[in-house]
């Protein structure tokens, strides 16, 4: 068996920290994990043989200054003490089992954010891992995330919004795997021998959210020469007030996957749709958080209404041309509550200016809402393939498809004596293209989205400053 070569924790050279990032084992341990992420492939195994690869002893020699940092930042970290000693052993057994598809399926059960919702609690996390919207291989990644869960919010999750598995954190620091468009941890993204029963937590990085947003809400606006409302151009410009109304519209989003009429496994998991299913199933996890956000608005609960601009603003401005156009199912719903709004004249692109009726907004947007969901409600009783027809004739009243499908010629076009599943092969990359308003202000956001990768709030904090 291997030995890997650890230094003592518990030497008397390292001086303590509060924060993690802030102790000295902290650069060891993203350094040496910046070090055995070139070494992958992209099951997260290394092959010894390729080119560039190091030898065995130095890659057993820098998972052990993993370890060892690990082991150093440990006592910062009481309530993951049982997740940091299970760490240690999945390292070790990768190094000793010759450092093949790595297996972290013990220490990430041993992982329990959920049950320690505290805000600013402070989480090391290490997991070999694909970053969703990120890096598409199982690399190794270190994250310093600390908790969100301000009193207001827990309030809520206990008294209107159950939902005991969500985790709103931001960023403390990360390695490279994070310096992309990812802003969510989720435990099915880590490297395991097998994929738990459930899951019990999933994370949310509402700070890069809120900067992500704050940076091209901004742009959008001067591009297309929107005069806001004070309240609203005060919460564009304040990170705080964006963090919290994400943390709440994510944690409400969330929990609508699997609320309502659903006729559908709310989660879609291993299922073969058509994409702009997806697209209105995220649509309603959004218009709904808003629905829930009109109502807290007039409650008296201050974060009502920028919830609302916060899903206004990124699902017209960033969904829509953000990403490649291959089944882009997030900005298939952007460019589906826009086309709704301008039809129901909420918003006017007029003289090269574009307008809101700002009171009649809440009412319009809680409209589609409905809409999608008599959608759900009345697709309980159809068969799937009816009921994606009758998906594609909602989205299809206010987006123009693709001239070339052969899904907006209707049943008859399709061999419908397969399986639902194959029909899926008919749709277009693009089936619903953008409009000619959004082409040009894809051409004019471009640059923004761009320079929101790996985004942080310290960031737009600084650009401001």
């Amino acid at each position: 068996m291997t030995e890997i070569l650890v230094q003592p924790a518990t030497e008397g050279r390292i001086p303590s920290a509060s924060r993690v990032i802030e102790h000295p084992a902290w650069p060891v341990l993203k350094d040496a994990v910046e070090e055995i992420r070139p070494w992958q492939s992209a099951d997260g195994s290394i092959d010894f043989d390729a080119e560039g690869a190091p030898s065995r002893a130095l890659a057993e020699l820098t998972v052990g200054r993993v370890i060892t940092a690990v082991e150093q930042l440990a006592p910062l970290l009481p309530h993951d003490a049982a997740y940091l000693k299970a760490l240690g052993v999945d390292l070790r057994r990768w190094v000793e089992g010759g450092f093949q598809v790595p297996d972290f399926l013990d220490s990430l059960l041993a992982f329990q954010p959920a049950a320690h919702r505290e805000d600013g609690l402070q989480h090391l996390v290490v997991f070999p891992m694909y970053t969703q919207n990120g890096n598409p291989d199982r690399n190794l990644e270190a994250v310093v995330l600390k908790m969100v869960w301000p009193d207001w919010l827990a309030e809520l999750e206990a008294t209107r919004y159950d939902n005991p598995l969500f985790c709103g954190i931001t960023f403390e620091d990360f390695t490279s795997g994070y310096d992309t468009n990812s802003a969510v941890l989720f435990p099915e993204t880590i490297a395991v021998r097998e994929a738990p029963e459930r899951f019990s937590w999933g994370g949310i990085f509402c700070d890069r959210e809120a900067a992500r947003f704050r940076r091209v809400t901004e742009a959008a606006v001067d591009i297309l020469g929107l005069q806001l409302p004070d309240g609203i151009r005060e919460m564009v410009g304040d990170q705080e007030r964006c963090k919290e109304a994400f943390v709440l519209w994510d944690m409400v989003h969330d929990r609508t996957h699997s609320h309502g009429d659903l006729p559908f496994d709310p989660f879609m998991i291993k299922q073969r749709q058509p994409f702009w299913m997806y697209g209105l199933e995220e649509l309603r996890c959004d218009l709904t958080a808003f629905k829930e956000a009109v109502k807290l608005e007039a409650e008296g609960n201050r974060h009502g209404r920028d919830v609302q601009y916060a899903v206004l603003f990124d699902r017209m401005f960033r969904f829509p041309v953000s990403g490649d156009r291959v089944k882009n199912y997030d900005g298939l719903g952007g460019q589906l509550l826009f086309a709704y709004l301008h039809k129901h004249d909420v918003v006017r692109w007029t003289d090269n200016t574009l307008r809101i009726d700002w009171d009649r907004a809440p009412q319009i947007t809680n409209q589609l809402c409905a809409e999608i969901e008599e959608l759900y409600r009345a697709g309980i009783d159809r068969p799937k393939l009816v009921h994606w027809f009758a998906a594609y004739d909602l989205v299809s009243t206010y987006l123009a498809p693709h001239p070339g499908s052969v899904w907006a010629k209707g049943p008859e076009a399709l061999d419908t004596s397969l399986p639902p599943r194959k029909l899926v092969d008919e749709v277009l990359a693009d089936e619903f293209p953008l409009s000619m308003f959004y082409e040009a202000l894809s051409k004019k956001l471009k640059g923004v989205i761009a320079s929101t990768r790996g985004i942080t709030a310290a960031d737009v904090e600084r650009v401001a400053a």
